[in-house]
């Protein structure tokens, strides 16, 4: 809650400018001096560390009041795993509804290396923003004019002489605003001008003129790489890339690594850095589904993935079809060479054919009748997965693994996309992702969740570094805005949201009956919506025929082989492709797309018009604004009045034009504009359906 300090430690030195806090408050108690509560990034109260990556824009609030008329200061100060100041941030009061009446202050601070940082909050008696505000009032009244100007002389003619940590620079500010304070052969608004000063309050800005300083406990802050919280992924099944069909037998040959590290360049020119494989290990026989998830297979039917094990081995086995482990070693090099990192399928199941169901029948679910319990989804049958018990042998299983994972580590997989995490005990995600993040703190893993909030939640918690969201059936404005708002803000200490378009299950109506334009619409929402945004193969051709009475594709690539000519569907103008480029490389050009927490929602007077903004300064100084406007309605042409909240975009006074404006490029069309507080938007979709704005600054 806050305990004022008594002690400051040799390198926060004392000085007539940071006393000490009174003696006499009693010790025990859980306010100090100022209250200090609501701390955030806290997850459960720092039971967990809030999740960061280099470079990334924290954002970090607490409410902090204190009694009487006086004004408070507070800050964040963020240290490095080895206890070491490295940043202190000035919070200012949260603006818009967020701040009334709410005393929330909010400010932004930037972890620079990975590992286990903590932060806290500071509240302190702000001398300068008190005496200014007493002052304002009073010599405007004609009360206590001398005395004012007087107490202001001191107090910043103590402030230059006292305190050590100040540059020189600021020291003669301060040291000359003191000397116009006292100088009676000026006038008095001559006075209060020089305390007043925009270069005063710079000084004071910088260095804070502090006393009855009050401290927060330490928070955990986990800082991973930055392929935990960014990222653009591309899914693609390795059977399918060089996959050819008999003209004659109709009998199919099976791609491999080899065949499939010819999509490499493809995936890395669309500027894709993440790679999913779906699970590349042998597939079982027993109950093989054959195409459209049918229950008798053909001969040539190569079946499901996710049903894993057979004969030729289980999860530390590669399907012979695809290659060997030297083949995927040398498939996951040339990834690494045209700039894509692996990310491979843990799907955590078994089929029939498993050898585990020998060696471990304890690891599964027995029923009545002796048989072995498979996956239901009601009304979804998969009766060739059997799922994994984790009651009978817990240890056992949790060891074998754990052997699996660290057995594809050592081929050179950094990230593991988890098939249905939350089908198992939240207490092994913790155990495991620790124990694999302990030896190697570069490893990812995303949560393939799509389940009830508090599940989702508590995998993030318990480690998982990214999540697939429900961003794939947010369609509406209001939708969208609420899941913008909700994922940038509430649950973002813990949550990183993964904004897949698509999968081999989901193929939302949205897609299905929306057209070209709907791909695209979804598209700028996911890139340009969160740091990490992922598409399976076949988006790019506009695929959007469902299974009759189903939400996914008719002809489904889990069951059978796909053979996709990208390049004549390019040529022939039918490929996306060139947009996701497009889209890609403005998120690799623009820092502000890589923070998550800097989302803020606009107003538009139409109800399929979403307009978001994100902002970053960076280390430099220099500030990089993006204004993202999209018609949502795949159909139809909308003409709305964009109003945007000016605070959220920081625009200095040399970005504005002679005629009250500012200057906006639309990375899209090309096309610039003057815009302000207030701008006509017409989108057609059939043309373009969005504008990705970013502010020309310094015009």
């Amino acid at each position: 809650m806050g305990v004022s300090s008594t002690k400051r430690s040799a390198s926060r030195a004392k000085s007539t400018s940071e006393l000490p806090a009174p003696s006499g408050i009693p010790s025990g108690l859980r306010f100090g001096r100022f209250p200090i509560t609501n701390v955030q990034p806290s997850v459960e109260g720092g039971r967990f560390p809030a999740k960061a990556v280099p470079g990334q824009g924290l954002v970090v609030s607490a409410t902090v009041f204190r009694e009487g008329h006086d004004q408070l200061g507070v800050t964040a100060v963020l240290k490095d795993p080895k206890g070491k100041v490295r940043e202190t941030v000035r919070l200012h009061p949260a603006r818009g509804e967020r701040g009334l009446g709410t005393d929330l202050w909010e400010g932004v601070f930037t972890p620079t290396a990975t590992g286990a940082w903590t932060f806290l909050i500071e509240a302190w008696h702000d001398r300068y923003g008190t005496w200014h505000h007493n002052a304002e009032i009073k010599v405007a009244a004609g009360v206590d004019v001398e005395l004012m100007l007087a107490e202001g002389a001191a107090l910043l003619a103590q402030a230059a002489d006292d305190d050590a940590k100040r540059t020189a620079a600021d020291r003669r500010t301060l040291r000359r605003a003191a000397e116009a304070l006292a100088d009676s052969r000026l006038t008095v608004e001559e006075r209060l001008g020089a305390g007043f000063s925009d270069a005063v309050a710079d000084a004071v800005e910088r260095q804070p003129i502090r006393e009855l300083v009050t401290e927060s406990e330490e928070f955990p802050i986990l800082v991973e790489r930055a392929a935990a919280g960014q990222g653009s992924w591309y899914e693609f099944f390795p059977r399918s890339e060089g996959a050819k069909r008999d003209p004659v037998t109709g009998e199919w040959t099976s791609g491999n690594f080899r065949t499939a590290a010819r999509r490499l360049p493809g995936v890395a020119a669309m500027g894709f850095d993440v790679l999913y494989l779906p699970p590349i290990h042998p597939i079982g026989h027993a109950h093989r589904k054959g195409p459209n998830n049918t229950l008798v297979a053909g001969p040539g039917d190569p079946g499901s993935p996710w049903a894993i094990g057979s004969a030729e081995g289980g999860h530390d086995a590669i399907h012979p079809d695809l290659g060997t482990f030297e083949d995927f070693d040398a498939f996951v090099a040339e990834a690494e060479a045209h700039g894509l990192e692996i990310a491979l399928d843990l799907a955590l199941q078994a089929s029939p054919d498993h050898p585990w169901v020998q060696s471990n029948p304890e690891w599964f679910t027995r029923r009545v009748d002796g048989s072995i319990a498979y996956a239901e989804n009601p009304p979804k049958k998969y009766q060739d997965i059997y799922p994994l018990n984790f009651d009978n042998d817990p240890a056992g299983l949790s060891k074998e693994i754990l052997r699996i994972v660290q057995l594809w580590i050592s081929h050179g997989v950094k990230i593991f996309r988890v098939d249905n995490p939350h089908t198992k005990p939240v207490w092994f995600w913790e155990w495991l992702i620790g124990r694999v993040n302990k030896k190697h703190p570069e490893v990812v893993f995303l949560a393939e969740a799509f389940t009830r909030p508090a599940m989702m939640h508590a995998l993030g918690r318990a480690g998982f570094q990214q999540s697939y969201s429900y961003f794939t059936w947010r369609n509406t404005k209001e939708e969208i805005e609420e899941y913008f708002t909700e994922v940038s803000r509430d649950s973002a200490p813990f949550f990183r949201p993964n904004f897949f378009v698509n999968t081999p299950d989901i193929l939302t109506q949205y897609l299905q009956y929306g057209g070209p334009a709907a791909f695209k619409i979804r598209a700028v929402l996911a890139s340009m919506g969160s740091p990490l945004w992922g598409v399976y193969a076949g988006y790019e051709l506009f695929e959007h025929v469902a299974r009759p009475g189903a939400e996914e594709y008719i002809d489904n690539e889990k069951y059978e082989y796909k053979d996709r000519d990208w390049e004549a569907a390019e040529a022939a103008g039918r490929s996306l492709a060139p947009y996701l480029t497009r889209l890609n490389h403005i998120r690799r050009d623009h820092p502000a797309l890589g923070d998550l927490q800097n989302l803020t929602v606009h107003q538009s007077s139409d109800d399929a018009t979403v307009v978001f903004s994100k902002h970053k300064t960076l280390p430099d100084g220099s500030k990089d604004t993006l204004i993202v406007v999209v018609n949502v309605d795949p159909h139809g042409t909308r003409e709305c009045t964009v109003s945007l909240d000016l605070d959220a975009l920081e625009l200095d006074p040399q970005d504005w034009t002679a005629s009250h404006g500012f200057r906006v490029d639309d990375l899209i069309s090309g096309q610039s504009w003057e815009w302000g507080e207030h701008n006509y938007v017409r989108l057609d979709p059939h043309v373009e359906p969005a504008h990705i704005l970013h502010i020309r600054r310094g015009v």
